[in-house]
């Protein structure tokens, strides 16, 4: 059986093929085009014929269609042919609600005040990142990704800030800017680091993502990421001893077995001892199973 196919990469393909046929002139461009576009018309009638003959034979109940919905390669399929069941505001509020918990994770929250006529998601901010100005990078990242993968009409993200300013606030400026391409200095890239399944409740796993040493932890809460040093003497966490605080349900304490530092795991990594520092959280998000991170490529010189 062959993998789905990764509809963005497809639709990368098909532009660069349009692109070549215009060695061909103007004329050879406008018949690929026409290809493309007549095609794409058969599949779509013939998807939404699908969705009629399933709601006539009365199969076509809310579960089917959180089914299809939460499908991603269908799901896109119904976006491009503009078939699909949930409005782009309440996409919106879905992803948002899928990314919740692990922003919660690092001090941080969104709520949807509404989606514009023209495209504009508006956000208002909560929370702040607990002194960690990298977990600003990963409430972007997740936030951003999340949304605009449920609705990529999206245009932009403007947010109202509310909180009071203090440190620690998340910036407005870290939910505002669109993702950057992987190939441009200092963008970034989501690649696969484990299964959940894989990893075990209560334990920490060492990976290597894009030539990242990386500590993955997963808690009955969800998984963690982070950079593999200890912020107090850079030494490697990978036979860390992580324990539960006392007195403080559904906590996660990692110790350094060489400087026996201690850092919160739900909470960016803080150092339980030394106010304002942090181990290195990685954005992370769980898709299908699958533990994503995006690590940062390295600013051109």
């Amino acid at each position: 059986m062959t993998a789905d196919p990764d509809p963005g990469a497809v639709g990368e393909r098909i532009e660069a093929l349009l692109e070549a046929s215009a060695v061909g002139g103007p004329v050879a461009r406008e018949r690929a085009e026409e290809l493309v576009r007549l095609v794409v018309d058969l599949y779509g009638a013939g998807l939404e014929r699908v969705l009629d003959l399933a709601h006539e034979a009365g199969a076509l109940d809310d579960a089917l269609l959180a089914a299809l919905a939460g499908d991603e390669l269908v799901s896109s399929l119904l976006l491009v042919h503009g078939l699909h069941p949930y409005g782009v505001e309440d996409r919106v509020q879905r992803a948002l609600d899928d990314v919740r918990p692990y922003l919660g994770s690092h001090g941080g929250d969104v709520r949807l005040l509404g989606v514009t006529d023209d495209g504009v998601v508006q956000l208002e901010l909560l929370g702040s990142c607990d002194g960690c100005a990298s977990s600003a990078v990963t409430l972007e990242l997740a936030v951003q990704d999340a949304v605009l993968a449920a609705a990529p009409e999206v245009v932009r993200i403007e947010v109202q800030d509310k909180a009071p300013a203090a440190a620690g606030v998340i910036p407005v400026e870290a939910l505002t800017a669109r993702l950057r391409p992987a190939d441009q200095a200092g963008g970034v890239r989501w690649t696969a680091a484990a299964r959940v399944d894989d990893l075990a409740v209560g334990g920490l796993t060492r990976a290597t993502v894009d030539g990242a040493e990386l500590l993955l932890c997963r808690l009955l809460s969800g998984v963690y990421a982070y950079r593999d040093a200890c912020a107090s003497c850079g030494a490697s966490l990978a036979d860390a001893g992580l324990q539960r605080a006392p007195a403080t349900p559904g906590s996660a304490v990692l110790t350094c077995h060489g400087c026996g530092a201690h850092f919160d795991v739900r909470r960016a990594g803080a150092d339980l001892e030394q106010q304002g520092r942090h181990l290195d959280p990685v954005p992370l998000l769980e898709r299908d199973g699958v533990v994503e991170v995006a690590i940062r490529a390295p600013a051109l010189a």
